[in-house]
């Protein structure tokens, strides 16, 4: 099982970065870096690949509305290439108050669009020439814009020509979609002993039409780490968070992370969660988080504990381990994770 991290995503990056470089040397094998509507992702990604040697770079996530198919693939190809051949490109949906609100995009057909998108940036990286008609259209067809498109293809030849592409999805379709075509899944708010009720079905549906060359289909899931007798209560810090996904990432009826929760079996938590947020009672929906759900979507506790809950990761599936380490002593967290996870 591999470690992953998040860079910290309201930090100085070039701090974050620097934090980064040491863990590589204590064994941190992938690093992720986000996008919503601060800083962009690929920026920081290349000078982490400047900073670090081995770990992979991956994004978690690029929106697919933000960029056009082929913008993806050759950002992906670049961090590439100055990182030889470390990218990861993580692509998602993000919601619609991002991407209708921040980019003035209409939030349609994501699944589809999801499709698309991780088509045209493997033929962009085989470098074939694009020709493709369906949500995007390349070249744009005679009698839109200025009729002067030609199909076109890479100029510069990839590192790779495949890769690793992984989605983020929590959706029955979309996961299916994911374990069908993509690299690697990124799912949030990942609770191992209620994981396969989840989305095993989807999964399971996916993985049969998974094309052979693909492999197998990496899990990236984990939680905040800290090792300790006396740690338990650092598990309250992930209320917050939690609470702004579950009660503010979208609206009533269109939150993903809402629907995740009453699918874990904690409906009344999270329409209460959701309720006190939209009222601005944001302290109080951080107190309505449930304690049960902290302790299974973290790392946190003695290190037999913890030992623990690494496996019951691993007998769920998942094959990259992403933590945030908690406390003083983050690299001697980073290493003693390592090892549990060997």
């Amino acid at each position: 099982m591999r470690i992953a991290t998040p860079l910290a995503y309201a930090t100085d990056p070039r701090t974050g970065a620097d934090a980064v470089a040491a863990w590589e040397q204590d064994g941190l094998d992938v690093v992720w870096v986000s996008e919503a509507y601060g800083f962009d992702a690929p920026t920081i990604m290349g000078y982490l690949a400047a900073r670090t040697t081995r770990l992979q770079i991956g994004s978690a996530i690029l929106p697919i509305y933000s960029r056009t198919p082929a913008l993806l693939a050759q950002t992906a190809a670049g961090l590439d290439a100055i990182s030889g051949g470390r990218a990861i490109l993580g692509l998602g949906a993000s919601g619609p108050q991002v991407i209708e609100g921040w980019h003035g995009v209409a939030y349609d057909r994501p699944l589809a669009r999801t499709r698309e998108v991780i088509r045209i940036c493997r033929q962009v990286w085989r470098r074939e020439t694009l020709v493709h008609d369906d949500i995007y259209r390349l070249p744009l067809p005679a009698g839109e814009g200025t009729g002067l498109g030609k199909p076109l293809k890479i100029l510069t030849r990839p590192v790779r020509d495949r890769i690793p592409i992984y989605v983020a999805s929590l959706g029955d379709k979309n996961v299916r979609m994911t374990a069908e075509l993509a690299d690697g899944w990124l799912p949030f708010l990942y609770v191992p002993e209620r994981a396969a009720d989840v989305w095993g079905a989807a999964l399971a549906a996916g993985r049969g039409r998974r094309p052979d060359d693909l492999g197998p289909l990496e899990v990236v899931a984990g939680g905040p780490l800290a090792i300790g007798p006396d740690v338990t209560g650092l598990r309250d810090l992930a209320r917050p968070q939690i609470a702004l996904y579950v009660g503010g990432m979208g609206a009533k009826g269109r939150n993903f992370y809402h629907d995740l929760l009453c699918r874990y079996g904690y409906a009344a938590e999270a329409d209460r969660i959701q309720d006190l947020y939209l009222a601005g009672r944001k302290a109080e929906a951080a107190a309505a988080v449930p304690a049960e759900l902290l302790e299974r979507t973290s790392l946190i506790g003695p290190q037999s504990y913890v030992r623990d809950r690494v496996q019951a990761y691993r007998d769920a599936g998942v094959t990259i381990l992403n933590v945030t380490p908690l406390g003083a002593e983050p690299r001697h967290l980073i290493a003693t994770v390592k090892d549990l996870a060997r």
